[in-house]
Parts: C-alpha cells; structure tokens; sequence
C-alpha cells in the first residue's frame, strides 16, 4: 500500500472526531482532525514524513513550523531526510516569544544560516491564520520560504488567505478528498 493511502487511513481511523467543537480560529465545527494522534503514532509519523519528503523541492534546506501541531511532523522529516542522505535540520516556532535567555521564536535557529531556502510545515490548515503567523515569524528571523505543506485542509479560506500574502500552500489531503475515501 502507497504511504499516501496508507496515511490516510490512519489519519481516519485516528484523527477524525465527528462532534461539535470550537477551532483555533474561534469557529465552531461539527468535525475535528486532530492530525497530532496520527503524527505521533510511529507509523503515522513515519508516513506523513515520507509523505512531505515525496514533495519537498529540491532547493529546500531545513523544515520548521508552529509548535504544537507541526512538531511531530518536522521532526519526522528531519530524521527520514537524514536516513535518506539528504540532512534537513528543523526549527519550531514559538506561539510566545521564550521572554528569557534569547527571547526568539524560532527554536533551532543555529542550524540555519540567514537567507536559507525552508518549507514551512503544518499539520490542518482551516483559516490560515495560524500558519501565516508562523511565516511571518520565520520570515522575520531571516529564512526564505519556498514552500509551505499541510496534512490536512479543511477548505474555509486558508489556501486564500496564505495565496493573498504571497504563499502557495500544497496539501496532502484535503477535507473533502479524504472523507471520500
């Protein structure tokens, strides 16, 4: 079975909540994918890695995304780049800045030189409001964004909004193809 396919299964059977909730973005919905369950699951992981490493550019030189749902996800990809003979390193970015010692968003930023070509890495987009937070961020600390990935779009206006800033987001599912399946 392809890891796509693969994953998503996993992404059904351990992600999807049919109840109401309320989003990050003050929305309120009657699903949730809480794509970290299937992240941190060791095939899950393994799979949604090699999943962004498939469509990685070429010209990208380390991953990063905003703590807490993209954490798994760099992760993964750093360590399977490296067993594939082509080391990213990784950065996470902060929701809050440390407010101690160096006082930076961006967590792993000694492994990046000003200027380097990243992908920025999320686990659901619904909005975007979130991940262009995180652009910004890295943005700001020097890199250069080539590329910017998601597990999971729920299709309200994220991809517009990324679009309208300058950003082209790439997704391995989106709501309505994985629900079909």
């Amino acid at each position: 079975m392809k890891a796509l396919q693969r994953a998503g299964q996993l992404l059904l059977e351990k992600s999807y909540i049919q109840r109401d909730v309320v989003l990050t973005s003050g929305r309120r919905s009657d699903y949730y994918f809480d794509c970290k369950q299937t992240a941190l699951d060791a095939e899950g992981g393994c799979l949604l890695g090699r999943c962004f490493l498939e469509v990685l550019l070429p010209e990208v030189q380390g991953v990063g995304g905003m703590t807490l749902g993209a954490d798994p996800l760099v992760c993964a990809v750093s360590v399977l780049s490296y067993l594939e003979g082509r080391p990213l390193p990784a950065f996470i970015v902060r929701k809050k800045a440390k407010g101690h010692g160096t006082n930076q968003y961006l967590e792993g930023l000694n492994n990046f030189s000003s200027g380097v070509k990243v992908a920025v890495l999320e686990d659901v987009v619904t909005t975007g409001g979130s991940l262009l937070t995180a652009c910004r961020r890295i943005r700001d600390a020097g890199l250069d964004i080539v590329q910017v990935l998601c597990v999971l779009d729920r299709e309200e206006g994220g991809e517009e909004l990324l679009a309208q800033h300058g950003y082209g987001l790439q997704t391995l599912f989106t709501k309505q193809d994985l629900l079909a399946t």
